[in-house]
C-alpha cells in the first residue's frame, strides 16, 4: 500500500480539499442511510480496518463501539500512515476517551482532511453513522486519494484503472462503483489479468453472479490476503450495491496488484543491467573462442597447402585436387564468413560498451583484428600456385598412368590365362587314370599346345609396353619389370612341361593297354570263385536249431562231404592271384601308379584270401560246434525223462488227494471231530510230500536253463503241478477251516450230531453243480422243500443274511448258520454279568483277588486290564466294574 508520498501531498491538498467537500455533502445527504447500504458499510468497512489492524495484532469485532475509547482508531491510523501519533491515555473515563479520538481526529486533519460534522463525542457515544462516516474518510485518503492513473486520481483514478485492466474481457463493462459490479465479472476479470492461474474465466457465466462474486472473494482472501469485505447476498440482493462499500473493497485488489507491479518493476531494472552485462561477457568470450578456433585452423592449413611434393598415383593426386576444391568450396568459406562475423562482433561489441558505460575490450594477447589479418594474408599466400601445380602433376601422371594401365590390363588377361597351367601341366593325373581316362586326357592336350601357340603374340607386346614405361622414368618401373620378367620365365617353363606332359601321356596309354587285358582275365575267373567262397561261408557260419541227434547227425553227414573240395578250390585260388602279381611286376617295372582299380570286378586279391582265411578258419570251427550239440541234444533227451519221471507220478497223486478231501468233506462218515482227525492226518501226508515239489522243481528249473520247450514223454507242465499243488493246500485247508466252523456252529448253538448230518444231507442235495455250495435258486428250492413259505421280499431278506457280501452263492456254513438260528443256546451280556455277579459274592464290584482266585492267570489278567474302577456308592479301595465291562464284550457301549 502506498502510504508515503509525502512529495506529492502538498500541491494535492487543495485539490483533496475540494474533493472532500463535495463527498461531505454527499454525506449529509446519506445521514438516513438505506439500511442494506448500512449493512454492506459495516461489513467491508470492518473487514478494510482489521486488514490493517492484524499488522499490529489484534482486530475489531463491532465498529461502532470498538472505536469508542479512540485507542484502536489511533492504531489503525498508525499501522496504514507508517508514522507515530501522540501519547494515547490509558484512563477509561469519557474524557480520556475523548481526548484520544480527538488526536486521532486532529492527525486525520493534520493530513489535508477537512472533519465536516464528525465530533469526538459522538465517536465515544458509538454514533454508528458517524463512525462510519468517519472510517470512508479515512479510507478515503489513505487508500484511494492517492491512486493516480493516466493523470486522473482518487476516484476516477481507481475507475479508469478498472476498465484499463478489464478491457479485454468482452462481457466486463465498468463504468461505475454500484451496478457494474453485480454479475461478479468485473472481480474476477481483475484476478485473472493478474494471476491467471487462479481462475478459469471461460467456465464463468454472466448468468450466474453468486458464482462469480463466491469465486473471486474466496479467491481474493485465499491466495491475494484481501479478506472478505462483502458477501455475494449483499450485492446480489441489493438493486444498486452500496459505492463506498465497493470502492473499499476494489482499492484493496488496486493495492495488492499494484504492489505486486512495483516489485517487478524494481527487479526488470536489476536484470536489463545485469543482461547487458552478461551479454557483453557473452560477446567477448564469443569473440576470443571465434578467434582462437580461427587462428589454430589458418595455423593447420598453411603447411598443407604449402606441401608441393608430387603423389606417385593418378588417384592421389586427384584426391589431392579434390581436397583442394573441398577446401575451396567447403571448407574456407565458412572461415571467411567467421572472419567477417568476428569483426562484425568486435565493433558490435565495443559500441555496446561504449554506450552503457563500459571501458573498451582488450582481446588477449595475439588475439586481436591485426593479428588475425597478418594470418589470413599467410594463408592466401601460399594458397597462390597451388592448383595451377596440381592440373600439371595431373597431366603428366595421366600420360603414364594410360601406359601402366595398358601394361596392367594385358599382364592380367595373360596372367589369368596361364594361371593354373603349370599345375595343370604338371599334374601326374595321368598316373591314376584309367585306359579311357587316358585317350580323353591325350585328346584334351593336343588341344592346350594349339592354345598355347596362339598366345605368343600377347607375351610380346607385355615386353614391349614394359620397356616404353621404363623410357619413361615410370615412378613404378621396378614393380613392372619385376612382373614382366615373371611373365616371360613362366612362358618358357609352360613350353618344357607341354612337352614333358605329351611323352608321359602316350607311354602311359600302352602300359595301361596291357593291364587292362589282365584285369579282364582276373574278373572272368574270380567272380564265380568268390560266389562258391561266400556261399561256403555262409553254409559253415548258419545257424542251426535242432531238437532231435537224428537232425544233428544229419548236419555231420553234410559237412564231411564239404571238406573233401576245399583243395581243389586252393588251386583255383593260386590261379588267379598269379594273373594279379603278373599285374604288380608291369606297375613295378614301369612305375604306373595303380590308384585305379580294376574296371572290370570289385574283388581285389585281398579280399579272396581274407575270404580264404575265413573259409579254413570255419571248417574247425563248424566240427566243433556239431559236436557240442550232439552232445547237448543227448543230456537234453536225458533231462526230458528224469523230469517226465516224477511228473507222471505227483500229477495223479495231487488229482486223486483232492477228490478224497472233497469226498471227506461231503460224504460226513462219523462226527465232525472224527472228520477232522481224518482231514488233518491228510494235510500231514500232504505236507510230507513237498519235497518231491521241490526235486521237481529243480529238474524243470534244469530243463529251462536247457531251453527246452517240448517234452514227449509226459502231458505235465511245471505250471499245471505248481497251480495243482497250490489248489490241494488251499483245499485242505478251507476244508479243515470249514469243519472248524462247523463245530464252533453246533457248540454254540447245540445242534445234535443227527441234525448236523440233516443238514448236510440237504445242503448236498441241493447243491447240483458239486461245487461246495448253493446258487440262489438251489436255496430257494431248498427253503421250499423244508416248508418255508415267502414271497420275493422275504426271500430277498433271507439272503441278505446268508450271502451279506451278495456274491449269489450261499457256503454251508451260512447255510448252518440260518438253520439253527431259531434253537440258538448263545450266552447274552446279562449272562455273563449274572456269572460275575456269582464270582463276586452278589457284590456290585469284583476284586482282583476274587478274579485271580477264580479265572485261569491270562483270562484274569484280561479282564484286569480292561474292567474300568468302580464308582457306586457302595464303593471300596480296587473295587472294579465288571457291570460295564460285560456290556462292552457284547460290543454295546465302549469301554
Amino acid at each position: 500500500m502506498d502510504h508515503h508520498h509525502h512529495q506529492q501531498q502538498h500541491h494535492q491538498y487543495d485539490e483533496g480539499e475540494n474533493d472532500y467537500r463535495h463527498q461531505e455533502d454527499d454525506w449529509d445527504r446519506d445521514l438516513l442511510l438505506d439500511p442494506a447500504w448500512e449493512k454492506q458499510q459495516r461489513k467491508t468497512f470492518t473487514a478494510w480496518c482489521n486488514s490493517h489492524l492484524r499488522k499490529a495484532g489484534t482486530q475489531i469485532e463491532n465498529i461502532e463501539e470498538d472505536f469508542r475509547d479512540g485507542l484502536k482508531l489511533m492504531l489503525l491510523l498508525e499501522v496504514i500512515s507508517g508514522e507515530r501519533l501522540a501519547k494515547p491515555e490509558r484512563g477509561k473515563m469519557r474524557v480520556h476517551k475523548i481526548s484520544n479520538v480527538n488526536k486521532a481526529l486532529n492527525f486525520i486533519a493534520s493530513k489535508g482532511v477537512k472533519l465536516v460534522s464528525i465530533g469526538a463525542e459522538e465517536i465515544v457515544d458509538g454514533n454508528a453513522k458517524m463512525t462510519l462516516g468517519m472510517i470512508w474518510t479515512i479510507i478515503l485518503r489513505f487508500a484511494i486519494q492517492d491512486i493516480s492513473v493516466e493523470e486522473t486520481s482518487a476516484k476516477e483514478g481507481l475507475l479508469l484503472w478498472c476498465q484499463r485492466k478489464t478491457a479485454p474481457y468482452k462481457n466486463v463493462n465498468i463504468q461505475n462503483f454500484h451496478i457494474s459490479w453485480k454479475d461478479g465479472l468485473g472481480f474476477c476479470a481483475l484476478i485473472h489479468r493478474h494471476r491467471p492461474e487462479l481462475i478459469d474465466y471461460g467456465k464463468l457465466r454472466k448468468d450466474d453472479p453468486m458464482t462469480n462474486l463466491n469465486t473471486a472473494f474466496d479467491v481474493a482472501e485465499k491466495y491475494l490476503d484481501i479478506p472478505k469485505m462483502l458477501d455475494a447476498e449483499d450485492i446480489v440482493g441489493t438493486a444498486r450495491p452500496d459505492e463506498k462499500a465497493i470502492m473499499t473493497y476494489v482499492s484493496s485488489f488496486y493495492h495488492a496488484f499494484s504492489g505486486a507491479q512495483k516489485a517487478e518493476t524494481a527487479a526488470n531494472r536489476i536484470c536489463k543491467v545485469l543482461a547487458v552485462n552478461q551479454e557483453n561477457e557473452q560477446l567477448m568470450e564469443d569473440y576470443e573462442k571465434l578467434a582462437s578456433d580461427l587462428l589454430e585452423w589458418i595455423r593447420r592449413t598453411i603447411p598443407w597447402l604449402e606441401n608441393r611434393v608430387p603423389e606417385n598415383t593418378m588417384q592421389a593426386m586427384q584426391q589431392k585436387l579434390e581436397d583442394f576444391r573441398d577446401y575451396r568450396r567447403l571448407h574456407k568459406p565458412p572461415k571467411v564468413q567467421e572472419k567477417c562475423q568476428l569483426e562484425i562482433n568486435f565493433n558490435t561489441l565495443q559500441t555496446k560498451l561504449r554506450l552503457s558505460n563500459r571501458p573498451a575490450f582488450m582481446p588477449s594477447e595475439g588475439k586481436m583484428v591485426s593479428d588475425i589479418s597478418n594470418a589470413w594474408g599467410s594463408l592466401e599466400g601460399a594458397e597462390k600456385g597451388y592448383e595451377e601445380w596440381l592440373l600439371n602433376e595431373i597431366r603428366r601422371l595421366e600420360r603414364l598412368d594410360h601406359l601402366a594401365e595398358k601394361f596392367r590390363q594385358k599382364a592380367a588377361i595373360h596372367e589369368a590365362w596361364t594361371n593354373g597351367k603349370e599345375e595343370m601341366l604338371q599334374r601326374k593325373d595321368y598316373e591314376t587314370a584309367s585306359l579311357s581316362d587316358i585317350k580323353a586326357l591325350l585328346k584334351k592336350h593336343e588341344a592346350f599346345e594349339s592354345d598355347l601357340a596362339a598366345h605368343q603374340d600377347r607375351v610380346e607386346q607385355i615386353a614391349a609396353i614394359a620397356q616404353e614405361l621404363n623410357e619413361l622414368e615410370y615412378y613404378d618401373s621396378p614393380s613392372v619389370n619385376a612382373r614382366c620378367q615373371q611373365i616371360c620365365d613362366q612362358w618358357d617353363s609352360l613350353g618344357v612341361l607341354t612337352q614333358k606332359r605329351s611323352e608321359a601321356l602316350q607311354r602311359t596309354e600302352k602300359l595301361l593297354e596291357t593291364i587292362d587285358q589282365l584285369y579282364l582275365e582276373f574278373a572272368k575267373r574270380a567272380a564265380p570263385f568268390n560266389n562258391w567262397m561266400e556261399g561256403a561261408m555262409e553254409d559253415l557260419q548258419d545257424t542251426f536249431i535242432v531238437h532231435t541227434i537224428e537232425e544233428i547227425q544229419g548236419l555231420s553227414t553234410a559237412h564231411e562231404q564239404f571238406k573233401a573240395t576245399l583243395p581243389e578250390a586252393d588251386k583255383e585260388r593260386q590261379a588267379i592271384l598269379g594273373i594279379h602279381n603278373e599285374i604288380a611286376k608291369i606297375v613295378q617295372t614301369y612305375h604306373v601308379n595303380m590308384a585305379g582299380t580294376n574296371p572290370y570286378t570289385t574283388i581285389n586279391p585281398q579280399e579272396i584270401n581274407a575270404k580264404w582265411d575265413k573259409v579254413r578258419q570255419l571248417v574247425p570251427q563248424r566240427d566243433q560246434a556239431l559236436i557240442e550239440e550232439h552232445a547237448r541234444q543227448q543230456n537234453n533227451e536225458r533231462l526230458r525223462r528224469q523230469f517226465a519221471n516224477q511228473a507222471n507220478v505227483i500229477g495223479p497223486w495231487i488229482q486223486t488227494k483232492m477228490e478224497e478231501i472233497g469226498r471227506i468233506s461231503i460224504e460226513m462218515h462219523g462226527t465232525l471231530e472224527d472228520q477232522l482227525t481224518h482231514l488233518r492226518q491228510y494235510e500231514k501226508s500232504i505236507v510230507n510230500y513237498k519235497p518231491k515239489i521241490d526235486q521237481l522243481e529243480g529238474d524243470h528249473q534244469l530243463i529251462q536253463e536247457a531251453l527246452i520247450f517240448d517234452n514227449k514223454h509226459t502231458n505235465y507242465t511245471m505250471e499245471h503241478i505248481r497251480v495243482g499243488w497250490e489248489q490241494l493246500l488251499t483245499t485242505i485247508a478251507r476244508t479243515i477251516n470249514e469243519i472248524e466252523n462247523q463245530i464252533l456252529t453246533r457248540d454254540a448253538k447245540g445242534i445234535s450230531q443227527e441234525q448236523m448230518n440233516e443238514f448236510r444231507a440237504s445242503f448236498n442235495h441241493f447243491d447240483r453243480k458239486r461245487t461246495g455250495m448253493m446258487d440262489a435258486e438251489d436255496f430257494r428250492a431248498c427253503l421250499i422243500s423244508m416248508g418255508y413259505n415267502m414271497g420275493e421280499a422275504e426271500f430277498a431278506r433271507i439272503m441278505s443274511i446268508v450271502d451279506p457280501n451278495r456274491l449269489g452263492l450261499i457256503t454251508f456254513q451260512a447255510f448252518i448258520d440260518f438253520m439253527s438260528r431259531e434253537t440258538a443256546d448263545t450266552d447274552t451280556a446279562d449272562q455273563v454279568m449274572a456269572s460275575f455277579k456269582v464270582l463276586a459274592g452278589d457284590k456290585n464290584y469284583i476284586l482282583v483277588d476274587e478274579l485271580r482266585r477264580e479265572l485261569p492267570p491270562d483270562q484274569a489278567e484280561y479282564c484286569i486290564a480292561r474292567m474300568t474302577p468302580y464308582t457306586g456308592p457302595d464303593a471300596v479301595p480296587g473295587a472294579l466294574d465288571y457291570m460295564s465291562f460285560s456290556t462292552a464284550l457284547y460290543g454295546e457301549s465302549d469301554l
